[in-house]
């Protein structure tokens, strides 16, 4: 038996609770995982809240990603005491994700951890992690350089917007960190952010095309602020888009990408190929500084999870949220 966070939706009422399940109850798939760690991320407290329809069948393990140990495999790629992470694929909205003391999967959305990384490690990186990985290899796919201008990152004291202010400044890039939050300029500095940008200042309709600013940006909120940030890339710059914080809509014109030759990537972590995943963990093998890693960390018992879910959604969350399901595995 082992703990786990379960949403059901029996009357059309969503209810969530803690509960205690077996291994037999879990779904089909070619690898049981004990997990070690999972997290908290934005997708999962729109899940757990209820506040947007995440969970596409009932009743659902939250948690889009964990790390663990495989115990059991009939994958031919793992065997038991593998260290493994699982990002996406639609864990914790279609399959039974991570909050919970083990996972049953298909080992095809399996990557091994890096030598360098512990479990916990791992986690604390977890998908918003490996999502702003994706994005600085985006940018840099479409020939940003550090010497190419200032790159511009919104929602920065988020999971996604902390990592990629740590890597960016790590590569030598000049980061402008965007923030609602004047409380977290220090800690943002402290990550490497070369400026502080109130959020205020993004946040209402500006012009289609304006005075150009940033040469490279990394957007986790879409609508109006994705919107003024296109509006401000230099000539030829270039955005990754990987989240809707904000919004979903995107209230633009063609003329950044006509008249400049702005380029718009999106970003999609859930259904990323292998390869590209493989690619992002080993970078950030290399690249993350575990100082900076340990800054924007917290922890907090799965016990806790349920009341602190609201939080995300109000914007109230610094950083990595680190969920210990079975510390002792590493």
């Amino acid at each position: 038996m082992f703990d786990a966070i379960v949403i059901e939706k029996p009357d059309g009422e969503q209810t969530v609770r803690l509960t205690q399940l077996g291994t037999q109850d879990l779904p089909q798939g070619d690898v049981l995982v004990d997990v070690a760690f999972s997290t908290l991320n934005y997708k999962d407290a729109l899940a757990i809240t209820g506040a947007s329809p995440v969970v596409r069948s009932f009743p659902m393990i939250p948690g889009v990603d964990f790390s663990g140990v495989v115990k059991e495999s009939g994958h031919p790629e793992f065997k038991p005491g593998d260290r493994v992470i699982l990002n996406g694929w639609g864990v914790g909205e279609k399959h039974w994700g991570g909050l919970a003391g083990q996972a049953r999967v298909k080992g095809d959305w399996l990557v091994p951890v890096p030598e360098a990384f512990s479990l916990r490690q791992a986690m604390a990186i977890g998908t918003a992690g490996y999502t702003a990985m994706l994005c600085v290899m985006a940018l840099e796919r479409h020939g940003l350089r550090p010497e190419s201008g200032e790159v511009v990152v919104t929602g920065a004291a988020g999971g996604v917007g902390s990592v990629a202010v740590a890597l960016l400044a790590a590569r030598g890039y000049t980061v402008a960190a965007v923030t609602g939050r004047p409380s977290e300029a220090e800690y943002l500095t402290g990550l490497g952010a070369a400026s502080i940008i109130d959020r205020a200042e993004l946040s209402v309709p500006g012009r289609p095309m304006a005075k150009e600013r940033w040469a490279g940006a990394v957007d986790v909120a879409g609508g109006v602020v994705l919107a003024n940030v296109i509006a401000a890339m230099r000539y030829r710059g270039v955005v990754a888009a990987c989240g809707l914080a904000a919004s979903m809509d995107l209230p633009t014109t063609v003329a950044p990408f006509i008249l400049r030759g702005v380029t718009l990537a999106g970003i999609d972590s859930v259904m990323c190929p292998r390869p590209d995943r493989v690619a992002a963990w080993s970078r950030l093998a290399e690249e993350l500084d575990m100082t900076s890693l340990e800054a924007m960390t917290t922890e907090i018992p799965l016990a806790d999870v349920i009341e602190r879910a609201p939080a995300f959604l109000d914007g109230k969350v610094r950083g990595r949220v680190i969920v210990p399901i079975n510390p002792m595995l590493g």
